[in-house]
């Protein structure tokens, strides 16, 4: 089933190139006819594969766009599908004609069908739950079908929102009990009241749902879920980037945003601060708490302030946002009720989680270094001073000044990001030479080399990875295994994607535009290939020693997804493996060996195993009594796991010295999140053997080389 929104944005390799095009003169009064002349236009001309747009295409794009509208069949019924289905062979005719009736028939009853469902909602609510009666709900939404009147749209709500309300209702009852236990006292609530208090706050969620997302969609974002099928037609990682999508992405491509330093989220027509970001502007005025209801906005240069309630939260971003060194006067309504302003000088924020950092640690008489690194992020207007490779470098430098004698790598959950960045920082761990090679359609091959003969770290390398390492993280995991420069720790496989996309911006396909900001395509325009030949397309990177994870028998990889492209391979490049010698065979065998008898890693393995059987299950009682005895049955089964948790090694975690002189002058919570990372790597099995198998090479590292060894092919 395809998903409405990507959050592959952290799933993908960015080249941010520029595409050539034919030169072509696009006009059109009606944005969003013009908005599909580009978008056809770049996907023909741009794609690396472009595929035909003929009729299967088109059935291909209907029944996805029906089902990212509506997967679980609560709004259309057969009759609204039927009269869709004519024109199930005819999209790719209205793309090529700039047509959009089908999308204007879709969307028109998908607003309509939304307002009945209000109704029905409300009624189905408004009556009490019989958690007596024998009946099941199936959260497979591919074995439903869709109804044929409102009678049995209501009961498809029904059976829906009942299952939803068992939780709520079995919550209630707890804590009813507990109470009673503490205080022997008290007259706990009726069976009656429970049940409608529990349906009380699904009612109260689902209009949140609603007010909060659904009605806060215009013509302009639906029409973007469109386009965004459309493009997904070609590969899961080209995707269509809204204007609002394409600022978020760059925030999230260079880890810093400008503006207050707050999450917002909508509530009831109240935007409300959900989150003060440590360190920013709001953080630092002492004047913001979560939970203040902001109710105004004035800038510096205006008289009047701004009323956001009920205001669309993405247009209520915009007046509180800003550029770093003006003002914003915020009208608060804080938690007890009063109201009050408050004036915040907007600065650059850095999300600073989405950082490289770093720990030392003590193993026997031996000292060694662990780097994690969330994204390979980089903020292109500022690469000098924001990329991924020169803070891993800066890690590096100040765990070498501590002693280090061996490194950790960690790209567990790493999605990706620059191609540039990764380039570089391959380069810090081998004299010079290829990391990674490129190809477009039609063209030759180009192979990314690091030009630089110095080397930041040349001692026992070891990488984590998983099934969630993707792009940027497989571009780094491939190269250090064909230099054999790093043992390789992990899952089974990485994510598998060897592709590359351009972001392109849709304004600059126009000469002139008066038709307002139309956006961006992530175009995939080249594959890549490591530097033996292979590629990671599906495949990914096979680590040297695989260990179980949460994801070992979860379907996550771009193996898993719709309309993924093939394997292949090409030429490998000219590369000279790494010449210091180590035991990089036995070392390998030492790692097995101890996986295999690692009790640790046969609980996660079991559990992951269990994971996967309840996710395989979809069926499930809505009458309480039985619904509770599943519970009870899972959460005894669930006990044996929670020694995975409790897992704790014999090592201790610590800052440098120069993150330790930041602790002195900390204004943000640095210093606790520090010591809560270094908590969980202490009980991390996969960083304890990363770390054995660090001082096994380091006891087989001598001095001296080899004669080295050109790999041609």
């Amino acid at each position: 089933m395809k998903r409405n929104y990507k959050i592959l944005s952290l799933l993908l390799l960015f080249a941010f190139g520029s595409c050539s095009f034919t030169t072509k003169k696009f006009s059109n009064p009606d944005k969003d006819k013009l908005l599909i002349q580009i978008i056809t236009f770049v996907l023909e001309q741009g794609h690396f594969d472009p595929i035909a747009m003929n009729d299967n295409f088109s059935a291909e794009l209907f029944t996805d766009y029906i089902e990212i509208l509506d997967p679980v069949k609560r709004y259309f019924h057969e009759s609204d599908y039927k009269e869709f289905e004519k024109y199930k062979y005819f999209l790719d005719n209205q793309l090529k004609a700039t047509e959009i009736t089908f999308f204007n028939v879709v969307n028109k009853r998908m607003l309509e069908r939304i307002e009945e469902s209000k109704g029905i909602y409300k009624e189905v609510l408004s009556e009490p739950f019989d958690y007596n009666i024998d009946e099941e709900f199936d959260t497979n939404y591919e074995n439903s079908k869709f109804v044929n009147s409102r009678k049995e749209m209501k009961e498809r709500w029904r059976k829906q929102l009942k299952f939803s309300t068992l939780s709520n209702y079995d919550d209630l009852i707890e804590q009813e009990k507990q109470a009673k236990e503490k205080d022997p006292s008290y007259v706990m609530k009726t069976d009656a009241q429970i049940e409608k208090e529990s349906r009380d706050a699904t009612l109260k969620s689902i209009d949140i749902y609603f007010n909060d997302n659904i009605d806060d969609l215009q013509r302009e974002d639906w029409f973007a879920i469109y386009v965004n099928t459309i493009v997904e037609e070609f590969d899961p990682h080209t995707y269509y980037l809204a204007p609002r999508g394409k600022e978020d992405f760059d925030q999230r491509m260079s880890g810093k945003l400008e503006g207050i330093g707050a999450r917002l989220q909508k509530r009831m027509d109240y935007i409300k601060i959900v989150e003060l970001i440590s360190g920013g502007p709001a953080w630092r005025s002492k004047k913001l708490e979560v939970e203040d209801v902001i109710l105004k906005v004035k800038q510096e240069d205006e008289e009047f302030p701004v009323n956001i309630v009920g205001m669309r939260i993405n247009d209520a971003i915009k007046y509180i946002k800003g550029p770093k060194g003006t003002k914003v006067t915020l009208t608060i309504k804080k938690v007890d009720g009063t109201v009050k302003d408050i004036d915040i000088v907007r600065d650059v924020v850095e999300l600073v989680e989405t950082y490289a950092k770093s720990s030392i640690v003590n193993k026997g008489d031996k000292k060694f270094g662990v780097i994690n690194l969330p994204a390979f992020y980089v903020d292109f207007k500022d690469y000098e001073n924001i990329n991924a490779a020169m803070d891993v470098k800066n890690e590096i430098e100040r765990l070498k000044s501590e002693g280090m004698e061996g490194l950790v790598l960690d790209l567990r959950n790493n999605g990706g990001g620059s191609l540039p960045a990764v380039v570089d920082m391959a380069g810090l761990f081998i004299k010079e030479g290829p990391i990674v090679q490129v190809r477009s359609t039609g063209e030759a091959k180009e192979v990314l080399k690091d030009m630089d003969k110095s080397i930041s770290w040349d001692g026992p390398l070891v990488v984590l990875v998983n099934e969630i390492s993707a792009s940027a993280s497989e571009i780094m995991a491939a190269a250090m295994q064909d230099y054999k420069r790093a043992i390789i720790i992990g899952s089974k496989q990485t994510y598998g994607k060897g592709t590359v996309q351009n972001v392109i911006n849709l304004n600059k396909m126009l000469r002139s535009n008066t038709s307002g900001d139309l956006g961006a395509l992530a175009l995939t325009t080249q594959k890549y290939y490591r530097i033996n030949g292979g590629s990671v397309q599906l495949e990914g990177v096979k680590s040297d020693v695989r260990v179980p994870g949460r994801f070992s028998f979860i379907d996550v990889g771009e193996k898993d997804k719709e309309n993924p492209l093939p394997w292949d391979e090409i030429d490998a490049a000219d590369y000279t493996p790494w010449e210091y010698y180590f035991d990089y065979n036995e070392t390998v065998k030492r790692s097995k060996e101890r996986m295999v008898n690692n009790e640790q890693l046969k609980l996660i393995e079991e559990n992951a195993k269990w994971v996967k059987n309840k996710i395989d299950e979809t069926v499930y009682s809505l009458n309480y009594k039985k619904y509770k005895a599943k519970l009870d049955l899972n959460e005894e089964e669930s006990e044996k796991f929670k020694a995975i948790s409790e897992y704790q090694t014999n090592l201790t975690f610590k800052s440098h010295s120069y993150e330790m002189s930041l602790f002195q002058k900390d204004t943000t919570d640095l210093k606790e999140k520090r010591e809560r990372w270094h908590q969980s790597l202490s009980q991390d099995v996969y960083i304890e053997e990363a770390l054995n198998v660090l001082e096994d090479l380091k006891m087989s590292y001598p001095i001296k080389k080899v004669a080295s060894t050109v790999v041609r092919k």
